[in-house]
């Protein structure tokens, strides 16, 4: 029994190891184009009816984080069911090193938003940079599993953050900062995912 316990451990730590050395194709492009939408939408919706966020900032924080977590949860589910097709027998543990690469900087971007609303209402203003470069660290954790170009993506989020906290202010909180940043951010991620998924399809040609 316990050499029936050896081999299962021998095989379960080398298909980590595989997953660990594999590139993972569980993001589609059409669906990270999609969230992008749903960013400049978002941005256009907080234009009409939000013109004066910080004095409202509840509703600030209803429209940005409804649209994360509608973006996140459509981002989940494909992954899901496109990992489960293109990884197949890896999938599991594609998906699992995919969401620990990931999780700690949500984890991180929610908490730091709690505390801020909390603690510290008059930095509020300070929220859309936050989470743009929160954001650029969870795709820098994640891109040695993913394309190499992908840190031009990484490096835009951490850039558009670190300019809307140099904005200081209300400034900080107009619908466009993040309405570009993420639209135009999360359409850079789509196409460096399409160019590297058609590239690979050539070179297996």
């Amino acid at each position: 029994m316990n050499d029936l316990y050896k081999a299962l451990g021998d095989i379960s730590s080398i298909r980590r190891q595989m997953a660990s050395t594999t590139e993972f194709r569980g993001y589609g492009p059409a669906t990270l184009a999609t969230t992008g939408l749903f960013a400049i939408l978002a941005a256009a919706a907080q234009a009409l009816w939000l013109p004066d966020p910080v004095h409202h900032i509840s509703a600030y924080l209803d429209v940005w984080v409804s649209t994360a977590v509608l973006s996140a949860a459509l981002t989940g589910v494909q992954m899901y069911t496109r990992a489960r097709r293109i990884h197949s027998g890896l999938s599991n543990e594609m998906l699992r090193m995919a969401v620990e690469q990931f999780l700690p900087s949500a984890a991180s971007g929610l908490l730091v938003t709690i505390v801020l609303l909390r603690y510290a209402p008059f930095a509020t203003w300070m929220f859309s940079g936050i989470w743009q470069v929160i954001f650029s660290l969870g795709i820098f954790s994640s891109c040695r599993f993913l394309p190499r170009p992908m840190i031009a993506a990484g490096a835009w989020y951490l850039l558009t953050g670190l300019s809307c906290l140099a904005m200081g202010g209300n400034r900080a909180l107009s619908p466009w900062t993040m309405g570009i940043s993420y639209g135009a951010g999360q359409l850079l991620v789509a196409a460096i995912l399409l160019f590297s998924t058609s590239s690979e399809n050539e070179d297996e040609a």
